[in-house]
């Protein structure tokens, strides 16, 4: 008991000593929306939120980039609407479109079309060089030469899934040697197919069910991988790293259960999970794990019972130095959304970006 309230003491004592301050807010006279899809940084002074900006019913993809650690913002057209972003360093930044993949060596300013890799969701660059690709349809790929040319892994094609169902959806490394990549497969149900979706008639949703997990897991630098499955209910859709080998892994469900999400904690040497957090009333969008220092969560707290809404709910942001007990932090009360995501270009310094246009950072007082 005393060890409980000292914990909760020291957690509500950095708390309140930190809070997160808005670096940006698109709030235009014209009704335009900024959707804010992805927040990258290349350096603590130079970053880039990507998204689409929509105004009349029309979407033009455009991002905002900083190159004074954030106290200005100016907006920037993109080649095409974004699903993510990856920046190695300030002279090596790669933008995933819905059709193709594209590098910038200026943070923005010009951008150079490379290699096709079909069905591409996110990229991974270890160096200026060497990088993989992963997405749907059952890809992976690597590339030696900075993307000009893509070769797809063959370990991934080991799960005895069918490829229109199987997503390879997040990649990370702990170091040059430890990476991980996560996926899943989900055929469709016949009784999914025509419905409505399940923020719109929650109770004739149907109930989540099991998914095949799949992991690719290398000890040497991507030269080779290992592969495992396992089924499980949710979708693991985002994992981070610290390089002591801390990591979260962040599960969501998209149908009817108890839970919007589910976050756990892993240790990449021990192999030990367990579950960090869940709440009924929030749904996680985000993780953030660390070396030293505090772990985070962006995290939404829905409007009603319904966690999936297209009405933007409530931003929470959570922190954690043991990854047990988490406490909520000063969040501006503008602050809505339907997903945020998290970014951290050096320890200490963690930004925020929302799905309604807006970035915040956590400062100290």
């Amino acid at each position: 008991m005393k060890r409980a309230c000292w914990l909760l003491a020291a957690a509500l004592s950095a708390s309140a000593a930190e809070r997160w301050q808005v670096a940006y807010l698109h709030d235009a006279p014209d009704n335009s929306e900024f959707r804010i899809q992805d927040l990258a940084f290349a350096s603590p002074r130079r970053g880039m939120a990507a998204g689409v900006l929509e105004k009349a019913g029309k979407q033009q993809p455009y991002a905002l980039v900083t190159a004074d650690g954030g106290q200005v913002w100016g907006l920037l057209r993109l080649p095409e609407a974004p699903l993510s972003l990856y920046f190695l360093n300030e002279e090596a930044g790669w933008l995933v479109g819905r059709k193709g993949i594209w590098h910038t060596a200026d943070m923005g300013g010009t951008w150079r079309k490379l290699g096709r890799a079909p069905d591409a969701l996110r990229v991974y660059f270890q160096t200026a060089q060497r990088g993989w690709a992963v997405g749907s349809n059952k890809s992976v790929y690597e590339t030696a030469d900075g993307g000009a040319t893509w070769t797809r892994v063959a370990a991934a094609a080991q799960p005895k899934t069918t490829p229109q169902h199987t997503v390879y959806a997040t990649i990370a490394f702990a170091n040059e040697k430890a990476g991980v990549i996560v996926g899943w497969s989900k055929p469709p149900r016949r009784e999914e197919r025509g419905r409505a979706p399940a923020w719109m008639d929650p109770d004739s949703a149907p109930r989540e069910w099991p998914t095949i997990s799949i992991l690719l897991d290398t000890r040497d630098g991507g030269r080779q991988w290992s592969v495992s499955e396992t089924t499980l209910f949710g979708q693991i859709t985002r994992v981070s790293v610290a390089r002591n080998g801390r990591g979260l892994s962040l599960t969501e469900f998209f149908d009817r259960f108890d839970y919007a999400s589910e976050v756990f904690r892993f240790d990449w040497r021990t192999r030990r999970t367990e579950r960090a957090f869940r709440r009924h009333d929030r749904m996680v969008t985000d993780v953030l794990a660390a070396a030293e220092g505090p772990a985070y969560l962006a995290v939404i707290e829905p409007l009603g019972t319904v966690p999936r809404s297209p009405i933007p709910g409530k931003l929470k942001l959570l922190q954690s130095k043991d990854l047990e007990l988490w406490s909520e932090m000063e969040v501006d009360y503008r602050a809505v959304a339907r997903r945020a995501i998290l970014a951290s270009p050096a320890p200490g310094q963690v930004w925020v970006a929302t799905d309604t246009g807006m970035i915040l950072h956590l400062v100290g007082d």
